[in-house]
């Protein structure tokens, strides 16, 4: 797990690089871009990401302490709040998109949608990994201490927490 995290962030480090670059030398596209976009729709998804991070963290902390089916009920708490953030998300693709803001306005919406739609697609696989760990600790599958399969789910989610924390400064708020 630790190989393909590591092989996933190399991706998303070469994209944000791009970013970041191309920022630098294109300041008035970026900032004009950057106008296009919500803030406070950024945050509320950062806050969905971060709450589904923190349930999955607790579920594994669960099952540590033997209690598997309270673990499964915090990994659902957390699909359901990634739920959120694709909800939010796809809310955001549909507004930009009726703006005529695609993938092939200009720079920063090429790099834009690259770079989160790169990520809502992890988003989309970390939420069939938490539903899968949710179903396999309802079913009492992991016992301590056995639980790397488990520990190897969440720590993919928070995976796709970090890349966000990062992608969040860089994409909404940074001027």
């Amino acid at each position: 797990m630790w190989f393909f995290i590591l092989a996933e962030l190399s991706v998303f480090a070469i994209l944000i690089l791009a970013f970041a670059v191309t920022q630098v030398l294109k300041p008035e596209l970026f900032a004009a871009g950057r106008a296009q976009l919500d803030t406070s729709t950024g945050l509320a998804m950062t806050l969905s990401l971060l709450t589904a991070g923190l349930l999955a963290a607790l579920a594994v902390q669960q099952v540590r302490l033997r209690r598997p089916r309270r673990g499964a009920c915090l990994l659902l708490g957390a699909l359901l709040v990634a739920l959120v953030y694709v909800a939010i998300k796809l809310g955001e693709y549909s507004h930009l998109m009726s703006l005529g803001l695609g993938l092939e306005r200009n720079t920063f919406f090429t790099l834009y949608w690259m770079l989160t739609g790169f990520h809502f697609l992890h988003v989309l696989l970390g939420m069939v990994i938490l539903g899968w760990l949710a179903l396999r600790c309802w079913q009492r599958a992991y016992r301590v201490p056995g639980l790397s399969g488990l520990e190897s789910g969440v720590l993919y989610w928070h995976m796709v927490d970090v890349v966000w924390v990062v992608l969040f400064p860089l994409v909404y708020v940074i001027r």
